[in-house]
């Protein structure tokens, strides 16, 4: 299975972005997934994550983004989301897209297994 992230783009401050990714080669399984990313010169960070509990998903995210971000995810395609609003310059980076070992939310790199190439996000002041 891959994972390919898109959506990535240049957008003015206080704007919008929906970063979508999707899997090949396979389905997403019963797994979390989360979002992650990487400003240059510094370490991947977490952004957000959604757990796999059928119709009840869990949700999870850094602080901050929350209120301005919302992941979601669509089983049926093999696709999750983040709809990224009220962006900030301090948001640029590039966003990675990842699958959890588990079904539950998790917020270290270190415990997700499969990796996206990554999309860049460019927020203009």
């Amino acid at each position: 299975v891959q994972l390919q992230a898109s959506g990535g783009g240049l957008v003015q401050t206080g704007g919008s972005l929906k970063l979508s990714c999707a899997a090949s080669g396979g389905t997403f399984g019963m797994y979390a997934m989360g979002w992650f990313r990487q400003a240059p010169g510094k370490d991947r960070v977490f952004v957000a994550a959604i757990s796999w509990r059928g119709p009840g998903d869990t949700t999870k995210y850094s602080d901050f983004v929350k209120g301005r971000f919302t992941i979601s995810r669509d089983n049926a395609k093999n696709m999750i989301s983040l709809q990224m609003n009220s962006l900030k310059p301090e948001d640029t980076a590039v966003y990675f897209c990842a699958r959890a070992r588990g079904i539950s939310v998790q917020t270290r790199s270190d415990q997700y297994a499969l990796w996206g190439q990554g999309t860049l996000v460019t927020v203009s002041s």
